[in-house]
């Protein structure tokens, strides 16, 4: 959709985490065609050797695709970046309307195999920094405002925590904040929802995982569809829930999911705590 008059988010603000690259990305890109200001809030100034995306970068883009960027460097584990960084969109743009919990830490690993120093960052970035954010950003929004967290379902199932416990803790951690913020922020009229893929999605990140057959795997741009139709809805009746990105999709009409496809000769894999066949992750 091309931004300006009659689109859905012209002169919202999105405020994206790790929007340098992958999910966050195209996030940043979908609500910029569509007329939003978008600010960028991430670690990446300069270009990294192996992970392309700069906040830069990605400004530019969201400036060619028709939005306002502002690109922030914040590291979500510094209290006082994250605070600086809400402050310097609320300076710029007024304040928030749309909230993006993007930014994650990722180490597939087991309890034997996973150092200390790995456990704190994913608990630091994925659980504490959601929570920083979030509590810093809500200050900032009003009535029908929005806040997306990229984290998983709930599911129980011991196959999601044998293989990688303290990163199946970290992720469920930003669930547990939709459940809880969702009924905290219910009465101001702000919405808490979590979105999640059904299939791995390609992006720079998952590239780092040796093993990955990419033409198994869908574009981060049905994150993004799925993002900008989700916060559409009116945010006092849908608020507390764990949505996947298809049936997001599939609720407001789409039918055709090749599009989405790395290759749509190849069937894609699940995502990790989509309950059903085993995900690309947890193969025997």
């Amino acid at each position: 959709m091309s931004s300006g008059e009659g689109a859905a988010l012209a002169g919202k603000v999105v405020f994206i985490s790790g929007g340098s690259r992958g999910i966050g990305k195209a996030i940043a890109l979908k609500a910029a065609a569509d007329g939003a200001k978008v600010v960028i809030a991430a670690k990446t100034v300069d270009p990294h050797p192996k992970l392309q995306g700069t906040i830069h970068e990605t400004a530019d883009e969201v400036r060619a695709a028709g939005g306002e960027a502002l690109p922030v460097q914040m590291d979500i584990r510094d209290d006082d970046l994250v605070d600086a960084a809400v402050a310097r969109c609320v300076e710029e743009f007024g304040g928030i309307d749309l909230l993006v919990n993007n930014a994650s830490a990722i180490n597939l690993t087991p309890v034997s195999a996973t150092p200390m120093k790995r456990v704190d960052l994913m608990f630091d970035v994925n659980v504490r920094g959601t929570y920083t954010l979030t509590r810093a950003a809500v200050t900032a929004m009003k009535e029908g405002g929005h806040i997306v967290n990229l984290s998983p379902p709930l599911s129980m199932s011991p196959v999601w925590f044998a293989r990688h416990t303290a990163y199946t803790i970290s992720k469920y951690g930003m669930s547990m904040c939709v459940l809880g913020m969702a009924e905290e922020f219910r009465a101001a009229g702000i919405a808490v929802n979590a979105l999640w893929p059904r299939t791995v999605i390609d992006t720079e990140a998952l590239r780092m995982i040796p093993g990955i057959d990419r033409r198994a795997t869908r574009k981060p741009q049905i994150m993004a569809d799925a993002w900008h139709a989700l916060v559409q809805k009116d945010s006092r009746e849908v608020t507390g829930q764990f949505l996947l990105d298809d049936e997001i999709l599939a609720g407001v009409g789409v039918t055709d999911f090749d599009q989405y496809a790395s290759d749509p000769q190849v069937a894609p894999m699940p995502d990790l705590f989509v309950d059903g066949p085993g995900s690309l992750f947890d193969q025997p």
